[in-house]
């Protein structure tokens, strides 16, 4: 079975855990629910195959350990589903709950499925569904915010098992039977405090921490607040604390009132630091984000989550790098203690320190990739030391580790709305890493969501320029997924707010963008025309090179359409635009689609010498798959000419090129019809 991992945020794939020395108790939950799992679901007593998949669900107050229990389950059963175990968590830790569509793309993602950039939620889920059907696998959905959500993922197949946890019911999904946990029973919970404070402050005061279990009813989480406290103050007796707690008792859950103490017990830079880590997107922190959260230094932040980790109040994070996460039944009661002893202008001044360090380390990300750029080497100097990763490797570690927090960050930035010029610069810095490091085919789904970002904030502040660009990324991306209707309406829109910046850039690549998406969809009187209103652009501006390359496109449509003689005109002129503008490359290719052209008209003689002159550019341009395909089309050339004799020689020339270039890697996202095509959000020509 597959051992995968997605990095927390989404989903994962997971092999079987080793058993959990840490779990305590819940035998009768465990039983129950394996006795769940074996028993007739009502369709099968009605005498139907189960349509689905079962679900379990764990219900139970944040904290309770449902969580935990959830997972024990699956470790337990996970032998009885061959093709592993799928995780995902369907709140973020504010409570907001995750949408179905980035799920549902996290899920196939682990399960290494295609998830196309800009796919609709249903199609999404359906491919998940699909995906599963023929799999036996176990699905467990934490923190799940109601039956919707849980619904949208479920396979249609008996053969899976979903585990939910939840706080209440799920109604609206039938033959579900809730477990419904309380506190631990007292045997286990002295047990847990145990495992903090050590087996003798236990032993001689059994009654104490009897007592003290009885003030944190139970509560798995409480308890580990209070193990963590006493932990960190070996003189303190656990009578005493008991006696502190029963003291202090009000209406209030027994988890807000250890958390309340706690806090109230922590350094006064500590208990701060603990309040801003509310602000930590998607509830991930590092010692980066801790550091300009505080405006400490990184030093002091790492020390202080270290310590805020033997507490309880946080936990480490499943990361090759450094990496903490804030519990989410802590979650709501760490912001509310933020809101309640933080002035707002602080909390937002916070927000802005950490989005300018994430900035600064995604500028650091990139440029290290950059090495045979003597700019780029100089910025990289020019950051602080700890801001600089040792090498490209470190780097797309740290992106790939940070992913989650990083996209939730933008979003958060964007949605605040208070922040929108550190979001953009934010949103930018991150599309140019994640294209730096992992490509704009394998970062694509990413980058389609950024872009609606930048689009949602450009909209808002009335940016044109931005507007267009970010359009005219998401059409790029419509197109390469088969959404060529949508990519149009984007285009269109793109063209108008290039317009209405008076940004000929934008202008003429929306122009140029609206014709390859009629070429695409068959109509190429309307490709020719919108290639023809970009080239006046370009020509009017003097850019001879794009003036060039838009004479072959609209050479392009016109041989599509069957018109040679207007295609044999534009590509005499792409020809003479490259030959004048010295890219010898350019030109052998343009001679190489003029041939081409040629031939389809029935002049093969013409075509025989257009080849032949093309041959020898791409020996200038030292082009050697380009002489190859030129051998081979001289060859197909000559065959029908009659002679066979030179037609067998070019065939041999070519087999002899394409054999050296055999261990010559090809660039998959390269591609000479997109050349124009951009990932990152371009607000002008030459702008970076």
């Amino acid at each position: 079975m597959t051992d995968q991992a997605v990095d927390r945020g989404g989903a994962r794939l997971a092999a079987p855990a080793a058993p959990d020395a840490q779990f305590l108790g819940r035998t009768r939950e465990l039983k129950e629910l394996r006795a769940d799992i074996e028993r007739a679901g009502l369709d099968t007593i009605a005498g139907r195959k189960a349509p689905r998949a079962r679900v379990l669900l764990i219900a139970g107050r944040p904290g309770s350990g449902r969580t935990a229990l959830a997972a024990e389950l699956v470790r337990r059963v996970a032998a009885d589903y061959p093709d592993g175990v799928l995780r995902a968590r369907l709140t973020e830790p504010d409570g907001t709950p995750v949408p179905v569509e980035r799920t549902a793309r996290e899920l196939l993602t682990a399960l290494r499925l295609p998830t196309p950039a800009g796919a609709a939620e249903d199609d999404l889920s359906h491919a998940l569904r699909t995906a599963l059907a023929e799999r036996r696998m176990l699905l467990l959905l934490d923190d799940a915010p109601g039956a919707e959500e849980v619904d949208a993922l479920l396979p249609d197949t008996p053969d899976c098992l979903a585990v939910a946890v939840s706080g209440g019911p799920l109604t609206g999904i039938s033959d579900v039977r809730p477990c419904t946990l309380g506190g631990l029973d007292t045997k286990s919970a002295v047990e847990l405090l145990a495992r903090y404070t050590g087996s003798v402050r236990i032993t001689v005061d059994p009654r104490s921490a009897e007592a003290l279990v009885e003030v944190c009813q139970g509560h798995p989480a409480a308890l580990t607040l209070a193990g963590g406290w006493l932990a960190a103050r070996p003189q303190v007796a656990v009578s005493d604390l008991a006696k502190r707690l029963h003291a202090d008792a009000d209406d209030s859950s027994a988890l807000t009132r250890l958390f309340r103490f706690v806090h109230d017990q922590l350094p006064a830079q500590a208990a701060r630091i603990l309040r801003l880590l509310s602000l930590a997107p998607a509830g991930l922190v590092d010692p980066h984000t801790a550091s300009a959260l505080a405006g400490c230094s990184v030093d002091t932040a790492r020390v202080t989550l270290d310590e805020l980790v033997r507490l309880g109040l946080l936990h480490v994070a499943p990361s090759a790098l450094p990496q903490y996460e804030v519990p989410g039944c802590l979650h709501p009661l760490i912001r509310a203690m933020a809101e309640s002893q933080e002035r707002p202008g602080e909390l937002q001044l916070a927000r802005a320190r950490m989005l300018e360090r994430t900035v600064r380390l995604l500028q650091s990300c990139r440029a290290i990739t950059e090495t045979d750029n003597p700019q780029a080497r100089e910025k990289l100097q020019a950051l602080p030391r700890e801001l600089r990763f040792p090498t490209p490797r470190a780097a797309a570690d740290w992106l790939r580790a940070r992913r989650p927090a990083l996209l939730s960050a933008a979003r958060a930035a964007v949605a605040d709305g208070e922040l929108d010029t550190l979001a953009r610069r934010l949103m930018a810095q991150l599309v140019k890493a994640m294209v730096a490091h992992f490509g704009t085919r394998a970062a694509a789904p990413d980058l389609y969501g950024i872009h609606r970002l930048v689009l949602d904030v450009a909209e808002r502040r009335d940016l044109p320029r931005e507007q267009a660009a970010a359009l005219l990324n998401l059409g790029d991306l419509d197109a390469q997924t088969g959404r060529t209707g949508d990519a149009l309406v984007r285009y269109r829109s793109a063209l108008d707010a290039g317009r209405r910046a008076n940004d000929p850039y934008a202008t003429a690549r929306a122009m140029e963008s609206v014709g390859g998406a009629h070429q695409e969809l068959g109509d190429y009187d309307r490709a020719a025309d919108w290639f023809g209103r970009a080239l006046a652009q370009r020509l009017a501006r003097d850019e001879r090179a794009e003036a060039a390359r838009l004479y072959g496109r609209i050479a392009g449509a016109h041989t599509y359409a069957g018109r040679y003689g207007e295609a044999l005109r534009a590509w005499r002129a792409a020809v003479s635009g490259h030959r004048k503008n010295g890219d010898v490359a350019a030109q052998a290719r343009a001679l190489s689609e003029l041939a081409r052209v040629q031939e389809y008209a029935g002049r093969p003689e013409e075509s025989l010498r257009t080849c032949q002159e093309a041959v020898e550019w791409a020996r200038r341009a030292e082009d050697a798959r380009l002489q190859a395909a030129l051998q081979l089309r001289l060859a197909d050339t000559l065959e029908r000419l009659g002679d066979s004799t030179a037609a067998s020689l070019h065939r041999a020339a070519a087999e002899r090129m394409l054999g050296e270039e055999a261990q010559a890697s090809s660039d998959p996202d390269s591609d000479p019809e997109q050349g124009a095509n951009t990932y990152e959000i371009r607000t002008g020509p030459g702008e970076d």
